[in-house]
């Protein structure tokens, strides 16, 4: 079973193409920001199962399950907090300059 990764705009755009891909037996990620969010599989897929003669270390790494919470709303804010604080503090050194500057004049 092949996989392939677009863009939720793209996806958007060619929705039919990747359902019909998803009936050919194809997965499609979905992702947003280059951030895997949501997959498109064929509605009787089989989940991927470890093969039993792989490491245990692989295998963890491997099929992790299903998550037991949703952090996607989390990591969006963790997102939204990064940007503020960066403009926060890209603000107060802007005026920090600002009264150097005048200071010396």
């Amino acid at each position: 079973m092949s996989t392939a990764a677009v863009g939720l705009f793209e996806a958007k755009t060619h929705l039919s193409e990747y359902v019909a891909r998803a009936e050919q037996g194809e997965e499609v990620i979905i992702t947003r920001h280059n951030k895997p969010v949501a997959k498109i599989v064929p509605l009787h897929a089989k989940p991927a199962v470890a093969t039993k003669d792989m490491p245990p270390f692989i295998q963890r790494t491997h099929d992790m399950g299903t998550p037991l919470v949703d952090l996607s709303r989390a990591n969006q804010l963790l997102d939204e907090v990064d940007v503020q604080a960066f403009l926060d503090l890209d603000a107060r050194l802007h005026a920090e300059r600002q009264a150097k500057g005048r200071d010396k004049a």
